[in-house]
């Protein structure tokens, strides 16, 4: 690789076999061809015309030049003839990692990402599963640029992986700055979902908490962006063009360190800025307070999971070097002789261990929709001592018979429950008669029923089905059924509600027990004309001796 970076001069033609002939390697070509055609040979053992540039010595000379000027079995300079160096030799290391990274970050977001309770508004599942989302880009973006890293060494002179190797890379730096981002974001709405699952208006949704919480990533990738565009959309061409010294310093440096390579850094360093604020935001609204300058800060850093106590100072190395790099090109990886040490240790190595903490973090937590019913379950057994209230062991169900049928829906369930406690467990065929009541009868089922009159009345049959098409009416069964469960001391309901219709619809006060022997009184003088059967009218009521008006047609109306 040092052949090409040395100063490259023009040497003569070999001699050959007569005046235009040249010997090159063991190949014997026509002096006269390539004089015509303006090849000249440099001491970097290249043939070259300023557009074409063919290698110059065994075994990858050309055999024979036509007149036209093509070449026979001849093999370019941007051929990959080098073996692998130890760029290419440590970017197959770092690849393998990155791959493996790759698989374990999917399995995580798998963890991570599927659903255990339905989806709420405020909290979308999008937003825990972007930093999976970011770290498959990461490892995804690392891979390509480090297995083009190997044909850079593999090249005799720099051209499209140098490039391909870079483009990707800064790739790779922003995707490992955004999923830090998203990380930390995500942990502040984590916190914020176990704020107000106990109370959900616990927490305003006008005041400046929400406020910063819903701007604050709107700035972030508004400066995330910016360095997007001032690194990505770019001539990549000069970066290539490092075959010899005066090349390099003339046109490959000035535009590795041109002024939008060093606003990219600082950028990418207000990304970080931000996302450590995001993480005191978090801190300051979610966990227990401290006052004071120092025992602010102090609680900040204990307060801080570890996990970001690991990737905030480690992501700080990504904008840095990058800085770096806009301004000594010898640390650069655009460089094709940069420091080895430096592009890896602070290149790729950040990124990497970002990566891998995500990953053994993400094994280590719980899928958060399974830690929230776990604080459910928790908060239900302490309200269930408070109360007083034993729960049943899960035998219990077993036991006693107590056995939920497979796509069986809450109302029956409530029906199936109601017709156990009165004894009716003979299940209801659906072309059965259904009536239009739901009785509540007592709980015993042996033990019958006493009517107003002081008879016996056999129990009652148990609450029907409705097989209507009323929601309404299906609602009032269902809560009618769970009421006759739940307040089953109420006796003989039934009875009095038709005892109450009876004293509705007739004159004066309720009979007693002992006038049910009693013949009925005689009608009113008022009510002689009236039919044979009818309920006689109260007093002050009109009532007409007329004959009732036939309609025969529309125009009596």
């Amino acid at each position: 690789m040092e052949s090409f970076l040395q100063a490259r001069d023009i040497i003569p033609f070999p001699a050959g076999d007569n005046s235009s002939d040249t010997l090159i390697g063991n190949s014997h070509l026509n002096l006269t061809t390539l004089q015509h055609w303006n090849y000249t040979l440099f001491t970097n053992q290249t043939l070259s015309n300023g557009s074409w540039c063919l290698l110059a010595w065994e075994p990858w000379i050309a055999d024979f030049v036509m007149p036209n000027g093509t070449f026979v079995n001849a093999t370019w300079c941007w051929s990959p003839v080098n073996g692998i160096g130890e760029r290419a030799g440590t970017s197959i290391g770092f690849a393998v990692l990155f791959g493996v990274a790759l698989v374990l970050t999917i399995v995580a977001l798998n963890r991570h990402g599927r659903l255990y309770l339905p989806v709420t508004k405020r909290f979308y599942p999008i937003g825990r599963r972007w930093q999976w989302y970011w770290g498959i880009i990461v490892s995804a973006t690392a891979v390509v640029s480090l297995f083009t890293a190997m044909d850079v060494d593999r090249y005799y002179l720099p051209e499209l992986p140098l490039i391909l190797t870079s483009f990707f890379w800064f790739l790779m730096q922003l995707g490992t700055i955004a999923q830090v981002w998203e990380a930390v974001r995500h942990w502040g709405s984590w916190m914020e979902r176990q704020f107000i699952d106990p109370d959900p208006y616990a927490l305003r949704d006008d005041d400046r908490r929400s406020k910063v919480e819903f701007h604050l990533p709107l700035i972030f990738y508004l400066f995330w962006w910016l360095n997007f565009f001032m690194i990505i959309p770019r001539n990549w061409t000069p970066i290539q063009h490092q075959r010899y010294p005066e090349q390099v310093v003339n046109e490959a440096e000035p535009s590795a360190t041109d002024a939008r390579f060093k606003a990219a850094g600082f950028l990418l360093f207000v990304c970080w800025c931000l996302t450590v604020f995001s993480l005191r935001h978090s801190i300051k609204h979610y966990r227990p307070r401290n006052r004071g300058i120092i025992n602010r800060f102090i609680g900040f850093i204990r307060m801080t999971p570890l996990r970001f106590k690991l990737l905030i100072p480690i992501a700080l190395v990504v904008p840095a070097y990058q800085e770096l790099c806009a301004w000594k090109f010898e640390y650069s990886p655009l460089n094709l002789e940069g420091n080895r040490i430096a592009i890896f240790a602070a290149g790729y190595a950040p990124a990497l261990l970002i990566m891998y903490i995500q990953v053994i973090f993400g094994f280590i937590n719980e899928n958060e929709d399974k830690e929230l019913k776990r604080q459910r379950i928790v908060r239900n057994q302490q309200l269930d001592q408070e109360m007083g209230i034993v729960k049943k062991p899960g035998w219990w169900a077993r036991v006693n018979g107590e056995v939920v049928v497979p796509g069986e829906s809450m109302r029956d369930q409530l029906v199936r429950n109601v017709r156990e406690i009165q004894g009716g467990n003979k299940p209801r065929s659906n072309d059965s008669p259904v009536s239009d009541d739901v009785p509540m009868s007592p709980l015993s089922p042996s033990a019958p029923a006493v009517s107003p009159a002081g008879t016996n009345t056999p129990p009652t049959s148990p609450p029907p089905f409705y097989t209507g098409r009323s929601e309404r009416i299906r609602q009032e069964r269902a809560m009618q059924a769970v009421a006759g469960a739940l307040f089953s001391q109420t006796r003989n309901t039934e009875a009095e509600r038709r005892r109450r219709e009876q004293d509705l619809m007739m004159d004066g006060p309720a009979p007693s027990a002992a006038a049910t022997t009693v013949p009925p009184p005689p009608p009113y003088p008022g009510a002689t004309g009236a039919r044979e059967g009818s309920v006689a009218p109260s007093v002050g009521s009109r009532v007409s001796q007329q004959p009732p008006q036939q309609i025969r047609s529309m125009l009596d109306v």
